[in-house]
């Protein structure tokens, strides 16, 4: 990244399109030679050191002069890879040509024709293993660092819709007097209630929050997705005719059962999502400073904890802190120990930089925000103090060996390698299994050995009537790979209420 400021990368842009002026003018299409040799457009972001004291979010987006000379990259490919890399399958080429030309409006709906959420994906999804990893101009100039900015873009569409005040629910069909029940209210359950409700059917979501938005609102931090933006999302939910019932715990409140039994649901999409945190497993996780990466994010991005001047809400307070993993979960977990005012923040990976599962932004922002990159290491237990509260870490170092199941290799531990790393605060941040309570209360709900329900292609469980996907089926993945799910199971609940008249 070259360091330019806002205003900079904007003039940039000016001086492409300047230099196109006369070319696209004559209504002809560039050719293939003229898009490729056109420079990508380079991301604002707020200060590495300013914004390490504040939750504003890091990249600031597009300005519409960059928007669209980025969207002028695209080759417009007729194989188009870049919509199979995506698990909504949105037109790509389609929308990125209409941004390329200025129209920005018919862009975005364009997007929203396969995804609800085109602010959200242009700001959390991994582009550069999807739609990006594919993209024809990347392969051509070797680097999938120089493919078309597909995220980018659609981020920049979506929010001049939304701060233009244009962004108007989906139509909604007459009503069929059918009733659907969704659990959960993160990206898979918001897609599939959306999906249905166009239909004509009615369709009440139960959160078992305080507040819907599911992972994005108590997963992802502030700087990374504001929380106005989900909510934004949720009122056009609410303007569908959808109901959101909150504090509702299926399982406990009521169960799933009794939702078609009693309540006279006809359908049930389960999206629940992966709530339940996986810890190390180490002598002692136990002390007082050790938390799973759900409880720290939940703290400061649902409850919004890091305002303590008004938050009801405590956050153990920190100076040096060991955050282990290394996925987004992990890189959102450091930055925000880095924003509420940790001294030091170290991630601990037992593999290498290359193997992280993280965005490569992601890990970018975090070196950038001072976070100190253990790698090739892990940890063999927690150390206390006499008051029971974490000391330090006795990690171990690893060497790479031969490749995993997962195609990563494995680390192999070194011996003699231990060592002491001082901290007061661990976070653990390796994963979520999901989490046992429907399926412990719903009997003959078929479930795996990890705990995510089994589903057929139609995303129908082993009960009939009762749909689930996202990560209550996946395991933790990623937000675009959940709306995918949600929109194969709305599809095939409307298709069962359409045949049963």
């Amino acid at each position: 990244m070259s360091g330019k400021s806002t205003k900079e990368l904007h003039e940039v842009a000016c001086e492409v399109l300047e230099g196109l002026k006369e070319r696209l003018g004559t209504g002809a299409a560039l050719n293939a030679r003229e898009r490729m040799a056109i420079p990508m457009q380079e991301m604002p972001t707020q200060d590495k050191v300013l914004r390490r004291s504040n939750m504003n979010e890091v990249s600031l987006g597009f300005s519409a002069e960059q928007a669209q000379v980025e969207a002028l990259r695209c080759l417009q490919c007729k194989n188009a890879p870049c919509v199979q890399g995506c698990p909504v399958k949105i037109d790509i080429p389609a929308f990125l040509h209409a941004a390329g030309e200025g129209r920005f409006d018919d862009s975005v709906e364009i997007i929203r024709n396969s995804s609800l959420l085109p602010a959200v994906c242009g700001r959390v999804c991994p582009q550069e293993s999807q739609c990006q990893e594919v993209c024809t101009l990347g392969k051509a100039l070797k680097s999938v660092d120089l493919a078309v900015g597909i995220g980018r873009v659609e981020r920049f569409v979506a929010d001049l819709q939304r701060e233009s005040g244009k962004q108007m629910p989906p139509t909604v069909k007459a009503a069929t007097g059918k009733k659907v029940a969704v659990i959960g209210s993160g990206p898979a359950a918001i897609t599939a209630a959306a999906d249905i409700r166009r239909e004509g059917h009615d369709v009440t979501i139960f959160e078992a929050f305080h507040k819907p938005g599911g992972v994005l609102v108590y997963g992802i931090p502030e700087f990374r997705l504001p929380k106005a933006i989900v909510q934004q999302e949720i009122d056009i939910l609410e303007a569908m005719g959808v109901k959101i019932e909150t504090n509702f715990v299926v399982g406990r409140t009521r169960k799933l059962q009794d939702l078609l039994d009693k309540d006279g649901f006809n359908a049930v999409f389960i999206g629940s999502g992966a709530g339940l945190p996986k810890f190390m497993e180490i002598e002692g996780e136990n002390l007082v400073g050790v938390f799973s990466a759900n409880e720290y994010l939940t703290r400061s991005n649902l409850m919004r904890a890091f305002d303590t001047a008004h938050a009801h809400t405590p956050i153990y307070k920190s100076r040096r802190v060991a955050v282990f993993g290394g996925g987004n979960v992990a890189m959102d977990a450091a930055r925000t120990a880095v924003r509420l005012g940790a001294e030091e923040v170290y991630l601990v990976y037992r593999r290498t930089e290359k193997e992280m599962p993280a965005r490569l932004e992601e890990v970018h922002h975090a070196r950038e925000e001072g976070v100190v990159f253990h790698l090739l290491q892990s940890a063999r237990r927690i150390i206390g103090d006499e008051n029971g509260r974490v000391r330090a870490v006795e990690c171990i170092r690893y060497e790479l060996g031969e490749p995993d199941t997962t195609g990563r290799r494995s680390p192999v531990e070194v011996e003699g390698s231990a060592f002491e790393l001082e901290v007061d605060t661990v976070i653990v941040a390796i994963g979520n299994d999901s989490n046992p309570l429907i399926s412990k209360t719903t009997e003959g709900l078929k479930v795996d050995s990890r705990g995510r329900i089994v589903v057929d292609e139609r995303c129908q469980t082993s009960i009939q009537g009762v749909y689930a996907g996202g990560d209550i089926v996946l395991g933790a993945a990623t937000v675009i790979l959940a709306m995918g799910e949600g929109r194969r199971a709305a599809a095939a609940i409307n298709a069962q209420l359409a045949t049963e008249g």
